[in-house]
């Protein structure tokens, strides 16, 4: 299985929960499956994401990260792949904070609370 760190916004998480699966753009890849290669990977992803909402309003500019797993680098992934997304807490959260550990079953939540 090859997992896959991708970062994206809540507008674009919301636009994706909609359709068949997560887009992939600027997917970051762990060289392998060690805990610490693996947060490597989410927080590149998640600094990437923060490039992608620091031009948004108030309430939007939190970090998002979706963590899909797949067969292979290449494959198409649909939501059944995505294992987590990780979410700040706060708008224009310290580049250095973790991010919120949500559940694939609770992404609906968190994009209704929005």
């Amino acid at each position: 299985m090859t997992r896959r760190y991708v970062p994206t916004t809540l507008e674009r998480l919301a636009e994706d929960w909609a359709d068949d699966g997560p887009r992939l753009e600027g997917a970051v890849l762990a060289a392998d499956d060690g805990e610490e290669t693996e947060y490597a990977a989410l927080m590149t992803a998640a600094d990437a994401s923060a490039e992608l909402v620091s031009a948004l309003p108030d309430g939007r500019r939190r970090r998002v990260v979706v963590v899909v797993e797949t067969a292979a680098a290449d494959a198409a992934a649909a939501w059944r792949d995505v294992v987590a997304v990780h979410v700040d807490t706060d708008d224009d959260a310290d580049p250095d904070d973790d991010l919120a550990w949500w559940a694939t079953q609770e992404v609906g939540d968190l994009i209704a609370s929005l």
